[in-house]
């Protein structure tokens, strides 16, 4: 039926009305400003609750390692502070080198602060890309973006490092007897065989599960494209690569540093060449911030080199204290700050 107005043209009768639905209404709401804050609580405490768990399990190398720093020689040790600190200016060159954007200076050297603090807690570096991925979300970089900065970055990093063994192993040639630290063939084979096997298996998931080929093909392009563009501007590309081969020269010097303020027989370069080679071998295993492997493999690598284990041990120790504990509880502190700030 229609209704006809004034000036005669006929009109749309209203639609009918669907009666209510039954039940409660769906929660379409936002979440109320209290859960927030107490999930945004939740999450700042969290990094606090897992260091205290930490020093209660490794108290006793806490303990040795900050008995024997307090024993070294003090001019030495504030060496090593200030190298440790450039340590997060290079990896927030390397951090800023990765994106197109420009970040800014102070959060997001804040932010790779707070990352190394994550980075200690978890994994395989999984604390701090968390912690970058999460900045880069919110400076408005995309995630796909974002999540191809991170793999450029865990790229360049080992690439900057070979880069950086091979110089030595070029300018140091008499001087660092490495043929006792060599792997032999058959730790070469089984890490080959890991790799291809790696590779292997990564072709044939992508071959079997169809639904992956298409958003590893949009990441493989996001991170080329970001790549090329990145390389044409030397404002990118120089932080990006100098930041990647200066890292390991300034964890190095950390180590020995803290092992000349201890009375370490070794050369600087010694110390810094068994970093490289000690780094590399391990690199595969999965441990938080390296702890653990990498610190057996760099007394293993110093002693090699003639240095006494115990003093090797102590050096690694107070390089441990210096560079994990003492930023410790300031990193989460800023990552709880960066949380409560929205900035993370």
């Amino acid at each position: 039926m229609t209704l006809m107005p004034l000036d005669g043209l006929p009109q749309p009768a209203a639609p009918a009305v669907d009666p209510a639905p039954l039940g409660p209404p769906a929660p379409t709401g936002p979440r109320s400003p209290a859960a927030a804050r107490a999930v945004r609580l939740t999450i700042s405490l969290l990094p606090l609750l897992l260091i205290a768990g930490w020093a209660v399990v490794d108290r006793r190398s806490l303990y040795d390692g900050v008995a024997r720093l307090a024993s070294a020689d003090p001019a030495w040790l504030l060496i090593a502070g200030v190298l440790t600190a450039l340590g997060w200016v290079a990896a927030a060159c390397v951090r800023q080198g990765a994106v197109p954007e420009r970040l800014p200076p102070g959060l997001l050297l804040a932010s790779q602060f707070a990352a190394g603090a994550a980075n200690h807690v978890l994994p395989a570096s999984i604390g701090a890309h968390a912690v970058t991925l999460r900045f880069l979300q919110r400076q408005g970089i995309p995630l796909a973006r974002g999540t191809a900065s991170l793999a450029l970055y865990s790229l360049v990093k080992p690439v900057a490092k070979t880069a950086v063994l091979l110089v030595f192993l070029i300018a140091f040639p008499d001087m660092l007897h490495f043929g006792d630290l060599l792997p032999d063939t058959s730790t070469v084979v089984l890490i080959a065989g890991g790799i291809a096997a790696a590779l292997a298996a990564t072709v044939v998931l992508l071959a079997a599960v169809p639904s992956l080929r298409r958003p590893v093909t949009g990441f493989l392009g996001t991170a080329l494209t970001d790549a090329r563009v990145l390389h044409t501007r030397p404002s990118r590309y120089l932080p990006l690569w100098l930041g990647a081969a200066a890292t390991p020269l300034l964890q190095g010097s950390v180590i020995a540093a803290v092992g000349f303020a201890l009375g370490l027989p070794l050369s600087w370069a010694q110390v810094v060449f068994a970093l490289l080679i000690a780094s590399t071998a391990v690199g595969a295993v999965p441990a938080p911030g390296g702890i653990g492997p990498l610190d057996a493999a760099m007394v293993f690598t110093m002693t090699a080199f003639g240095a006494p284990v115990g003093l090797a041990t102590a050096t690694i120790i107070g390089y441990r204290v210096l560079t994990v504990w003492i930023p410790l509880l300031p990193g989460a502190l800023v990552l709880s700050a960066l949380v409560q700030r929205k900035a993370l």
